[in-house]
């Protein structure tokens, strides 16, 4: 075989391994989204900027202060992740749900989250996406140099 095609060939595996690992990793954690680069130091010494957190999809009864979970705000940019400080049952909108006091081990107060009902200063349960299983340190930086690269920082 041609060297050349030897290396297309090759170069279609390991994408091909790769986005059936990737995909897999979905099914078997029940999330639309397995792994996420920290993109800030809010985590710090925790979780640094460029690593790669893999993450379990979870049921919002299933959190538990001290867990580390994943949460979509409608004022950020990227998936924000950070740690249960407490449980409350809140009013929203006339109906009581579960909500997330939330803030990252290196901020100093805790998260707010808009809704079109008001500022709540925890996360509703419909925004929690998924919870932190473990860490995968700095090789997440390529991914966050690319998009600074391209603007996308």
């Amino acid at each position: 075989m041609d060297e050349k095609v030897k290396e297309i060939v090759s170069t279609l595996l390991v994408i091909i391994v790769t986005l059936s690992i990737y995909f897999g990793l979905k099914v078997v954690l029940h999330t639309s989204s397995p792994l996420v680069v920290v993109v800030s130091g809010s985590m710090e010494p925790v979780f640094y900027r460029g690593d790669i957190v893999v993450l379990k999809g979870v049921r919002p009864e299933e959190v538990k202060v001290g867990d580390v979970v994943v949460y979509k705000s409608p004022i950020a940019r990227y998936p924000i992740i950070h740690r249960v400080r407490k449980i409350e049952v809140v009013n929203i909108n006339g109906r009581n749900e579960l909500c997330f006091v939330t803030w990252g081990d290196h901020n100093p107060v805790p998260d707010i989250y808009p809704t079109p009902y008001g500022i709540l200063d925890c996360v509703p349960a419909d925004a929690i996406e998924a919870k932190a299983l473990l860490v995968i340190p700095k090789i997440g930086i390529i991914s966050i140099k690319v998009r600074e690269l391209f603007g996308g920082g």
